[in-house]
């Protein structure tokens, strides 16, 4: 691997963990489905992990078409990620309880409720795009406009993960 991808992996890692949230993309027969999910975030293992409800058929889907998307969003500084991995669902207990933190009490009372699945995403490939904020980007745009040129409007690449 050349540091280029070293860095473009690293830079892929380091945007999902900073915006920490991503649209779950599915495929329910034809139709895709998205919702938003907290995600963990596990670089060494080369993995995201997420909580699941077992009672909200993503396990299902995932058994039919294990292909899926994640997409983070920072709109506000405008900082993107879509990634394609493979899921796949787990009844890891152990990864479970040490997963579990405030943010999954909204859903569940404790680690030990029986309706948590573990829900485990290798990433296959990455799109990234890091771009300045907002302002400086219509400062840019504007001036891109005025003469005749392409705004640089920041890094887009392609990561093999």
């Amino acid at each position: 691997m050349s540091n280029d991808d070293a860095r473009d992996q690293g830079r892929v890692w380091d945007l999902m963990k900073k915006i920490g949230f991503a649209m779950l993309v599915t495929r329910d027969g034809d139709r895709l489905r998205a919702r938003p999910m907290s995600a963990y975030l596990a670089r060494d293992e080369n993995m995201i992990y997420f909580l699941t409800d077992v009672r909200h058929h993503k396990d299902e889907e995932i058994a039919r078409s294990p292909q899926v998307n994640l997409s983070f969003a920072d709109a506000g500084s405008q900082k993107y990620v879509s990634l394609t991995g493979t899921a796949a669902i787990s009844n890891d207990r152990g990864k479970i309880r040490e997963l579990f933190s405030t943010p999954a009490k909204a859903w569940w009372d404790s680690a030990e409720d029986p309706n948590i699945r573990l829900l485990k995403i290798t990433p296959d490939d990455a799109e990234f795009w890091d771009s300045p904020g907002t302002i400086v980007r219509y400062v840019k745009m504007a001036a891109a406009a005025v003469s005749g040129t392409r705004p640089d409007l920041g890094d887009h690449r392609k990561v093999a993960m």
